[in-house]
């Protein structure tokens, strides 16, 4: 399980064909006036394919990224890659940051400088950390090994252990990185300080809906309506994820249709194309959406499992579904939740400051 140094450095000739499928998309139709209700605009993929293939500079967000200390170590056989970027501070806490879908570590690119050196942006040195971003199984720079939400806490677990030697840490995530936390806080509390999550989960199967309060009633019906009007990319990613992964897989603009399902309205162009480009390059978005399958075959091992003693912070963000308190003191040992006054699903990207600020307060806490 040795650590190696890691340069991304994308091989010109996959730039190439990249931009060459970019210029000679096959465009669909689509229905006069429609707008998004049919699925992802199509003006709006031609203007973003038209900046990809003509004014997007990869080589600039390349060099932007290897600003960071990028490693990739083997860890049970499989390859991981990771930003490993030490605190400045006199005694800095260890933070594993986890990401979801369809982001990667990009997620954290804007708040790793402001949580390794506080300092520099006006902070307290005393609330630095030593920040570790990996990509998880299947994405990015990981290899393409799809794994479900606990053997990727498992594999985490020992990557932060056994590989970088830290004997506790804060695990914090979104999406499906909240997932792997919350698993990690299942399975190892002991290694865990705390954990900080933009989501703890949603009402489904192993729910007792009788118990819940109003909030949690009307948390639970508007999760129930997002699943049937949104979640289309969720059943088919967890029952069929090799039949759409041809398509995705050959195409630069079918990939990117695809992940807008949930990127709408995140990042500007630069941002937006730079995840995809990751996604891209590495060719890994059949193995992304193939974590959806290895999580639905067979159930996860903490599936309706009782919630760790690991005290947890919690956020909500107003563009994202409306989570109660409640709801979140069900799910984990809850000791700070926060409202924020604006964000959604991908909090680290859309709100740096609040997050980073959050973040702050909540390890603060804990250490009183």
């Amino acid at each position: 399980m040795s650590i190696q140094p890691f340069t991304i450095a994308v091989p010109q000739t996959t730039l190439d064909d990249l931009r060459a499928r970019l210029a000679t998309t096959r465009w669909p139709d689509e229905v006069e006036g429609s707008d998004w209700d049919y699925g992802t605009n199509l003006s709006y993929m031609k203007e973003l394919t038209d900046y990809w293939h003509n004014e997007y500079d990869w080589r600039k967000h390349e060099a932007e990224l290897n600003r960071f200390a990028h490693f990739k170590a083997d860890v049970d056989g499989v390859g991981v890659h990771f930003i490993h970027e030490r605190g400045k501070g006199p005694n800095p806490t260890p933070l594993l940051l986890l990401h979801g879908w369809p982001d990667s570590f990009y997620r954290y690119h804007k708040v790793i400088p402001m949580l390794t050196d506080p300092a520099s942006y006006g902070g307290d040195p005393n609330n630095s950390f030593d920040v570790i971003v990996p990509d998880n199984p299947g994405f990015g720079f990981s290899d393409r090994k799809a794994l479900n939400d606990d053997a990727t806490a498992e594999l985490f677990a020992t990557l932060m252990r056994d590989v970088l030697g830290y004997q506790q840490f804060v695990a914090a995530g979104g999406d499906v990185g909240a997932n792997v936390t919350r698993s990690l806080a299942l399975s190892h509390p002991g290694l865990l300080i705390g954990i900080h999550l933009t989501d703890v989960g949603y009402p489904d199967q192993n729910t007792d809906f009788a118990s819940l309060t109003p909030p949690e009633q009307e948390f639970a019906g508007f999760i129930q309506q997002w699943w049937m009007k949104e979640g289309g990319f969720n059943m088919i990613q967890s029952s069929k994820p090799q039949t759409l992964a041809y398509g995705l897989n050959d195409s630069p603009v079918g990939m990117a249709a695809w992940m807008m399902t949930l990127l709408r309205g995140i990042g500007n162009k630069d941002e937006l194309l730079t995840n995809m480009t990751i996604y891209w390059v590495t060719q890994t978005i059949g193995s992304s959406i193939r974590g959806y399958y290895e999580n639905a075959h067979p159930t996860l091992l903490h599936a309706g499992a009782e919630r760790s003693s690991v005290p947890a912070g919690v956020i909500h963000a107003p563009w994202d579904a409306p989570l109660p308190r409640e709801w979140a003191a069900r799910r984990v040992n809850l000791v700070h939740f926060t409202e924020f006054p604006r964000g959604g699903h991908f909090l680290a990207w859309e709100e740096p400051e609040l997050y980073v600020k959050d973040l702050q307060d909540f390890v603060s806490e804990l250490s009183k």
